[in-house]
């Protein structure tokens, strides 16, 4: 075996969320009258936290909010997203399976994201809680991936070294917490980002679906 452990982000890596995120963000930019962006968009405006996403979001409309109606905005981006956290959400094909074999052959299975912590959890427990050893997302007080502090935590949770972790994400910002933790790193080619940008922020390997993950994680390709 490769790796002792693997640990995933989640959006665009675990779960295709990208029509729940942006079906969620376009109805708070419609609530304070301002236009909708289309979800192909999304892609490159995830990847940070909540706050910066939202941020994003407000620049791509050409809008700037003062701060208590920044505030409000992303109150209401929360509460409807709260409400109904599955909603549009399903796994990538192939991981449940996949997941499933990689801890019946004895692997800790992580997940870290940048997504707020208690969407995290909840997501990460409909679609595969049954498998996972360890789910963390934003908290305060930790910093935000690529920072390796949340990354080197959750190893330590799962008992393992960091040379031990296989860290798979979909973003050049995965990549560089997996490096930033001293962590061989994998790139999927399934979700909101693409091959350059992996390969430019230093992915060790790519997969193109869970057959090639699974070989990756196994020693086998």
């Amino acid at each position: 075996m490769a790796y002792k452990a693997c640990i995933f982000d989640l959006d665009g890596t675990l779960a295709d969320t990208l029509r729940s995120i942006a079906g969620f963000g376009n109805d708070t930019l419609a609530a304070f009258g301002l236009p909708a962006i289309p979800a192909e968009e999304y892609k490159q405006l995830v990847g940070n936290g909540a706050d910066v996403l939202m941020d994003r979001m407000l620049r791509t409309v050409g809008v700037e909010l003062p701060p208590e109606e920044r505030k409000r905005f992303r109150q209401e981006y929360d509460r409807r997203y709260e409400a109904q956290p599955m909603r549009f959400v399903v796994p990538y094909p192939g991981l449940p399976e996949l997941l499933g074999e990689l801890k019946s052959r004895g692997l800790k299975l992580g997940v870290l994201s940048n997504k707020p912590d208690n969407m995290t959890r909840f997501i990460a427990g409909e679609l595969y809680g049954a498998v996972l050893d360890g789910v963390h997302g934003q908290r305060a007080g930790v910093p935000k991936k690529p920072d390796p502090t949340a990354l080197l935590a959750l190893a330590g949770e799962l008992g393992v070294e960091p040379g031990e972790v296989l860290y798979v994400g979909d973003s050049g910002v995965d990549m560089e917490t997996g490096k930033n933790a001293g962590m061989t790193t994998c790139g999927v080619l399934w979700g909101f980002r693409g091959r350059e940008e992996l390969l430019a922020h230093g992915a060790s390997y790519l997969a193109a679906d869970a057959a090639g993950l699974r070989a990756i994680v196994l020693g086998e390709g």
